[in-house]
């Protein structure tokens, strides 16, 4: 891995990281479905323009099935589970636990695309169970219904992003990174449209709630989502997707220094038996990461 692929990687994984901060900050003024629409559709319509200005065509017509699916399964539903989880609890513990999307991308491979469960990726599968598990255990004391039910909706947007992982390398083997990026984040913004007077605004919106919400999309979907498809072009799926090991640690970073969340050693132990069943279920060795190519 070269030099500028780490740098890309850490980026990355500190934006997406971040991205679970907008969102605890944002979810309660604007409400679940408000903060993940504007997201994906502030996000879509700046790639469009790009798309434009640099003469890109993403095919609209003949892929705008695969573009709508996807936008769905990676963007729509996992970003309102992920903010509606955000007004209940810290954004350390969402991004952790979307630190288990690996894992569901090889059950799902396992089952739509016949790639083997080894016993090495079940012994992954049930570490990461246990970290999951610590994570959640977190808030025993404080536990509640609402509580819960957050957890269960990050739980389902890393099923989500598994699903949609293994659909891609499935079925979107003619689709460009590029147009992936900005045709699903498009259909994302449309498909929450309608649902919109479901959850509407819930508090007043100032100028600092306006400017986060640009900031948020153009960073963590557009820019992004560029760079993983970049990342994804350079270095293949396997080793883009070592970010998530990352992404746990800005998230308890940025939570910490910014929303004062607290770090805790059960959350650093679980995190780390995540991480461990992740690089199982993966196959990933260190040294192969950091190696030249």
């Amino acid at each position: 891995m070269h030099a500028g692929d780490i740098v890309r990687l850490i980026t990355l994984a500190a934006i997406w990281g971040g991205s679970f901060i907008f969102m605890r900050v944002l979810a309660p003024v604007l409400g679940p479905v408000v903060t993940a629409d504007l997201r994906v559709l502030i996000a879509g319509l700046a790639l469009i323009v790009y798309f434009r200005i640099i003469r890109f065509d993403p095919q609209w017509r003949r892929f705008w099935k695969q573009y709508l699916f996807i936008g769905a399964v990676n963007s729509a539903l996992p970003f309102f589970l992920f903010s509606f989880a955000a007004l209940h609890i810290p954004a350390s513990y969402s991004v952790i636990m979307n630190s288990t999307s690996p894992f569901f991308a090889a059950v799902f491979s396992a089952i739509w695309l016949h790639d083997r469960l080894t016993a090495k990726k079940v012994i992954g599968l049930l570490i990461g169970a246990v970290g999951v598990a610590f994570v959640a255990g977190i808030g025993v004391a404080e536990s509640s219904p609402m509580f819960n039910l957050a957890l269960a909706a990050c739980i389902l947007a890393a099923v989500c992003y598994g699903a949609s992982a293994t659909y891609i390398k499935k079925a979107g083997s003619e689709l460009t990174p590029m147009g992936i990026a900005g045709g699903s984040q498009l259909m994302a913004g449309l498909l929450l449209i309608p649902v919109i007077p479901l959850a509407p605004v819930r508090a007043a919106i100032t100028p600092s709630v306006i400017v986060g919400v640009i900031v948020f999309a153009l960073l963590c979907s557009a820019f992004a989502y560029l760079l993983y498809y970049r990342l994804i072009a350079d270095l293949g799926p396997t080793k883009a997707l070592t970010v998530t090991f990352l992404m746990p640690v800005f998230g308890m970073i940025w939570g910490a220094s910014i929303l004062n969340e607290t770090i805790t050693v059960s959350m650093l132990a679980g995190t780390a038996l995540i991480l461990l069943g992740t690089m199982l279920v993966l196959n990933v060795r260190l040294p192969g990461i950091i190696s030249p190519r």
